[in-house]
């Protein structure tokens, strides 16, 4: 595992210990929690090509990426450019996210809302249904077999979708196992940062008809869109591209992804 990953993970269980003690009090929010929006009818148009559009402020690749971040005015912003679903990077230590911004986002848009994060642990499931989550991202790299099923199975039985990770064929076929319904292939490898589509190109043939297929990370033109449209992409998940423009709404004309 590549030593930035690691300490991810390692930084990561430390909160998720800390985590554990709000168990109950996460438990009865949940009760009282509205129900779910399905992020997946959300990014699945026959078809169309759906954007899922990535608030982050910063990434260990990058560092900071919008000075003038703001979460809620973000989201909003994204609604009125009629994007299909939003991603919230809530991971606090490398990519400066918050839990609470999923919350506050819930209670100003209508759009469903996917929980992006390090998930190892139940704890962090119910946290993620308790503060709104319609999804969550489950990464197979990061995952056993049976603890993905497990958080899996759990995150249905709350009502969310769950965007699955993957970023080789290897972990594709085991993902495949569990009939999971929403795949995300993430062009961005896990231990060196870098990007590449081919990632997708080469993923995409593998995951059969009727499963979500999203491709996430690297999106900046046009031209790539075009690319992951005509491979059978159903939606782009796109974060910094957005995060790094002066003009976002130019950005997503420029993009020009079906509405």
């Amino acid at each position: 595992m590549h030593k930035t990953l690691s300490l991810i993970i390692e930084t990561k269980k430390k909160r998720i210990e800390v985590l554990k003690k709000n168990r109950e009090g996460f438990l009865s929010l949940i009760k009282k929690a509205p129900v779910p929006i399905s992020f997946k009818k959300a990014i699945k148009r026959e078809g169309k090509m759906s954007l899922i559009a990535e608030i982050k402020q910063a990434s260990p690749s990058a560092g900071i990426l919008r000075k003038d971040f703001n979460p809620i005015e973000l989201a909003k912003q994204f609604e009125r450019m009629k994007v299909n679903a939003i991603s919230v990077i809530t991971e606090e230590d490398f990519f400066l996210g918050k839990i609470n911004y999923i919350e506050e986002i819930k209670k100003t848009i209508n759009l469903p809302v996917l929980r992006k994060d390090f998930v190892l642990d139940e704890v962090q499931v119910l946290e993620s249904r308790a503060v709104g989550a319609d999804a969550i991202l489950l990464i197979m790299g990061i995952l056993d077999e049976k603890k993905l099923k497990y958080l899996y199975n759990l995150s249905r039985e709350l009502g969310m979708d769950v965007l699955v990770e993957v970023h080789t064929e290897k972990e594709l076929k085991k993902v495949l196992k569990f009939g999971v319904d929403i795949i995300g292939i993430n062009n961005r490898n896990l231990h060196t940062f870098q990007i590449n589509l081919e990632r997708s190109k080469n993923l995409v043939p593998f995951i059969p008809e009727g499963v979500v297929r999203v491709s996430e990370s690297g999106i900046s033109s046009f031209k790539e869109v075009l690319l992951l449209k005509g491979l059978g992409i159903d939606a782009v998940l796109v974060g910094s591209t957005f995060m790094t423009a002066e003009d976002i709404e130019g950005k997503l004309r420029e993009l020009n992804i079906d509405s």
